[in-house]
């Protein structure tokens, strides 16, 4: 673990759309002397506003919140600033999604269910400019780069694995459209490669590919 330095306050944003796990991730990181929560939120909108308000040194972003989507909007704040550190905090431990994660721009990865005090460590590395990966899911990560054709969400492109996800969430075209700043024709045929590409007739197929790949959870 990274020694935390006396004369240095680490600053938080916390963006989880849960205000019980927000307030648990306040009350743990605060615990410590070095780490202070200068703003939290609970949808992506919120996320940008309050990155440029407050110039937070760590974002711990949930992938699930309302809005654009996780992977979205780790590639959106990393594109306003390249200097951005994320840390998602997710309930979903699905390797593909840690992988994603990391390709869109953030730092570190932590599944929710790990040890809390991990979450300190974390934040530390992270501010410090330094990968973090809960260490449970390392080995697992390593297996599946070498397995990668056998993932059938790896033959997906960054914006058709985002349009995958909001499809599971049960987004309509209308909202993807307008979460992704693409045009409804666009999203149409994204829509329809997704769906040759992974050998699925309707909704409901793909609802419970993702549900059992744990890229959603319902």
């Amino acid at each position: 673990m990274t020694a935390p330095t006396p004369e240095r306050t680490i600053r938080v944003l916390l963006a989880d759309d849960h205000p019980v796990v927000r307030d648990g991730c306040r009350s743990l990181l605060e615990s410590t002397a070095d780490i202070r929560v200068v703003a939290e939120v609970g949808d992506s909108n919120g996320v940008f506003a309050a990155y440029t308000e407050f110039e937070p040194d760590v974002v711990v972003l949930d992938l699930g919140m309302p809005g654009v989507g996780g992977i979205e909007t780790i590639r959106r704040l990393r594109q306003r600033d390249a200097s951005a550190r994320i840390l998602v905090f997710s309930m979903y431990d699905g390797d593909i999604l840690i992988q994603r994660s990391l390709e869109a721009g953030a730092l570190g990865y932590l599944v929710k269910h790990s040890q809390m005090r991990q979450m300190i460590e974390a934040v530390r590395e992270i501010a410090d400019g330094k990968p973090y990966i809960d260490t449970s899911r390392v080995m697992a990560i390593a297996a599946a780069n070498l397995k990668q054709e056998e993932h059938p969400l790896h033959g997906l492109t960054s914006r058709e694995y985002q349009m995958f996800i909001l499809l599971a969430e049960g987004k309509t075209v209308a909202e993807i459209a307008d979460a992704l700043s693409i045009s409804p024709k666009t999203v149409g045929v994204h829509h329809a490669n997704i769906m040759n590409k992974l050998g699925l007739q309707n909704g409901a197929q793909l609802v419970r590919m993702a549900v059992r790949l744990r890229v959603i959870d319902i």
